[in-house]
């Protein structure tokens, strides 16, 4: 079609022009265009004015309106109330998201950082969390927060929520289970479930709160009973918006594959069949990305790490990569897992069971005495695990167990190599100082009924180690590679702690008697050296769990930052790609590497990696979150009888409201409110992580022991209260002060 002359002008106007001409037939004034016109007429401008200044046609002008809509709901332009439009920036407007307390309050978290915005409850009745709006600072509270006010909500991140049906005197509501969500639901006509008074259900919201008047939604889902097996697990998918079901294009694409690896594709790989590869896991594992192999050499070692070749059959853009995508990981639950692959993939196909062919990655090292890489390579390769292993099985062969040395007979001498590799990567960790805290973990045990029989200790044994340090030295090698080759990629970076975070830190060891100078910019060793050093103090889970709360939270990035924690220059992920997408992307990057032999390989653009990376790191995240609110639940569920009973438990938090009590014998953690702590008026010392009482001074401070009683449990909530149990002698104290003022009252 020719060139009008009004397009001509536009052209000359207009430094979009040709990016809007390749989009659209009959271009029409860009985004830019309009941000830079109302930003030198340095005020709000109406649609009249917008059309007349910038000559827009009259058959152009439906377009305008409807792109100044776009811009609207993208936070770009805001409309005042005659009407006019402004840049959002030029308003003093914040763009944000919003994150909401349980309480009721919540806070407008800006885009581009910056202070939050404190939200009232009264706001909050406009929004729910997660919520991208447009806010407003209109002054601060008597606390010095700013608040904010709500000025348009750009979208809106919930569109189903879950939570207590209820149908009492005509009424039917439902209350949701997500505590961050305080408000309740009508619930509207249509569909044709009939959910019964008590039930969980899945609501699909019909009508957004404006302040006035409350939420509403149709029922589209009942989940069962508020206390039937699962259902913790069944709320936490939905409260987080987990994708648990497979699309059917999904479906469609796997329904081709078999359980066996087809021969044509296992042409060109190099066959690692013969060697006593095995992998070792927990017992209760069902995919299995990691197998390893180790033999002695000349001055050093040679390690195989093999794992499974996801790539190979999740191609990128088809229907199975998008929703792998989407999901970004698997999420691990008590008893269930919702897998970021279909289980003809996970457990399947990919996953290294014994005695079956599977295609694999592997990355072969040369190590020297000292536990250093030398040399490395990566290659395509086919394999099959010679055993199963468990952590507890190895463990033990290593240990002596005859019974099992003499089953593993032909086993226990590479068994054996590897763990003197393990030995010299042990040393090479210490050099490099990474950090060692002394965790605990725990497994939930069930009986017969689903129901929860006891909650032990997971203990970390030498299998667990020899595991972690190969799979170590492999993503060092993977972020190694691509460094080389200077190929974009995703990396695991774990800043070093901020400024504000080190002199807090440095301030608490001075007053505790720790004689160390952190430098400015400390490494990973300085404070492992501190935490070895104080290993014997009676303080020493208080100053490991200090340290642990000055580090930064690791994710995933383009960038090539260092991993603080583990003391690595550059690190990535390359050996869980059944479970984690990024490490897919890393194979996928290695074997565009080997397939361009030398030539620029095609790949990803690095926007667009960046972008993979802060959404795969939002997906670990909501993982996390989800996993620990299905535990929380359940371990409340597991309190409810316990009620009355004491127990000894050590402090792991503390707060203005009071302290948080992780009980020993049961790994069960609850709350003691600042208000039952005793007969005196106590004070939060925040610099100190500790709680004071002004008359008596008596002192709770992060990593004390303390003796509990069971107050209370609030499933709904996933809250445990305790209360102290005073000591005999405090006890009776207290009792002669009610006494005495007993008598002076009579």
């Amino acid at each position: 079609m020719p060139e009008t002359q009004e397009s001509s002008s536009l052209r000359d106007r207009d430094p979009m022009f040709d990016r809007e001409k390749e989009k659209y037939e009959r271009p029409i004034v860009s985004r830019e265009y309009i941000l830079s016109y109302l930003e030198s007429t340095g005020q709000p401008s109406t649609l009249e004015d917008i059309i007349a200044d910038l000559e827009v046609s009259e058959e152009d002008q439906e377009a305008l309106r409807r792109r100044l809509r776009a811009m609207e709901r993208d936070g770009q332009l805001v409309r005042n109330r005659r009407g006019a439009y402004g840049i959002v920036e030029a308003m003093e407007l914040v763009r944000g998201t919003v994150s909401a307390h349980p309480d009721g309050f919540g806070f407008l978290i800006p885009e581009g950082g910056g202070k939050d915005l404190f939200l009232s409850p009264r706001e909050m009745r406009k929004v729910f969390h997660g919520d991208m709006v447009l806010g407003r600072a209109v002054g601060e509270d008597r606390r010095g927060r700013i608040e904010g006010a709500i000025v348009r909500i750009l979208e809106r991140a919930l569109k189903q929520v879950v939570g207590r049906y209820y149908a009492e005197g005509g009424v039917r509501y439902v209350v949701p289970e997500d505590r961050r969500t305080p408000q309740e639901f009508a619930v509207v006509e249509g569909g044709e479930l009939a959910p019964v008074h008590g039930q969980i259900v899945t609501l699909e919201i019909t009508q957004y709160p404006d302040g006035r008047n409350m939420p509403q939604g149709r029922v589209v889902e009942i989940l069962g009973e508020h206390m039937a097996p699962g259902m913790e697990v069944e709320i936490a998918i939905r409260n987080y918006g987990l994708p648990h079901q497979w699309p059917d294009e999904v479906l469609a694409e796997i329904s081709h594959f078999s359980e066996t690896v087809p021969e044509a594709i296992k042409v060109g790989r190099r066959d690692l069949r013969a060697l006593p590869l095995v992998t070792i896991d927990g017992a209760d594992a069902k995919d299995f990305d990691d197998a390893v192999y180790a033999e002695e050499i000349e001055d050093g070692f040679r390690l195989i790490v093999a794992i499974a070749d996801v790539a190979t059959y999740v191609r990128p853009d088809s229907a199975l990569d998008k929703e792998a995508t989407t999901r970004g990981n698997s999420v691990y639950f008590p008893r269930r897992v919702i897998p970021m692959l279909p289980e003809i993939l996970s457990n399947g196909l990919c996953s290294l069971n014994p005695h079956v062919d599977r295609l694999c990655m592997l990355c072969e090292m040369e190590t020297d005495m000292a536990g250093e890489v030398q040399r490395f390579r990566f290659a395509r390769g086919v394999m099959r695990s010679q055993r199963r292993f468990t952590y507890d099985e190895v463990a033990a062969i290593l240990a002596g167990d005859e019974d099992l040395r003499t089953q593993d007979a032909a086993m226990v001498p590479h068994l054996e190599v590897l763990h003197r590799l393990y030995e010299s990567f042990a040393k090479a960790r210490e050099r490099r100082g990474t950090i060692e805290f002394d965790s605990q973990e725990s497994r939930i045990i069930y009986n017969e009924q689903a129901r929860i029989e006891r909650i032990v200790a997971v203990t970390r044994n030498v299998a667990h180690r020899i595991i972690e340090e190969c799979m170590l030295a492999a993503n060092v090698c993977a972020a190694q590679y691509f460094r080389i080759h200077e190929l974009p990629m995703l990396y695991r970076v774990h800043p070093e702690p901020s400024g504000d975070k080190l002199e807090d830190l440095r301030r608490f060891l001075g007053e505790l008697g720790v004689p160390v100078r952190l430098p400015t910019h400390p490494r990973s060793a300085d404070l492992a050296r501190i935490i070895e050093d104080t290993r014997e103090r009676g303080d020493s889970s208080l100053i490991q769990t200090v340290i642990l709360r000055s580090l930064s939270q690791a994710y995933y990035t383009v960038d090539t930052g260092m991993h603080f924690g583990l003391a690595f220059p550059a690190y990535t992920h390359f050996t869980s790609p059944i479970r984690r997408y990024p490490d897919l992307v890393v194979h996928r990057g290695i074997q565009a590497l080997l397939d361009a032999a030398g030539a620029e390989p095609q790949w990803f653009p690095q926007k667009a990696l960046q972008e993979l990376g802060q959404h795969c790191s939002m997906t670990e995240r909501r993982a996390d979150e989800a996993s620990r609110e299905a535990v929380n639940w359940l371990k409340c569920e597991f309190m409810m009888d316990k009620v009355g009973e004491t127990y000894t438990g050590i402090i792991t938090g503390v707060t203005g409201f009071g302290l948080f009590v992780a009980l020993r014998e049961i790994y069960v953690e609850g709350l003691i409110h600042i208000s039952t702590l005793g007969e005196d008026y106590f004070h939060f010392d925040a610099q100190h992580y500790r709680i004071i009482g002004d008359r008596t001074k008596e002192t709770f401070q992060l990593g004390d022991g303390i003796q509990i009683r069971v107050a209370n449990v609030n499933l709904d909530d996933r809250k445990i209260d305790f209360e102290r149990v005073i000591p005999e002698g405090q006890s009776g104290t207290a009792k002669n002060r009610r006494a005495r003022r007993s008598r002076k009252d009579a």
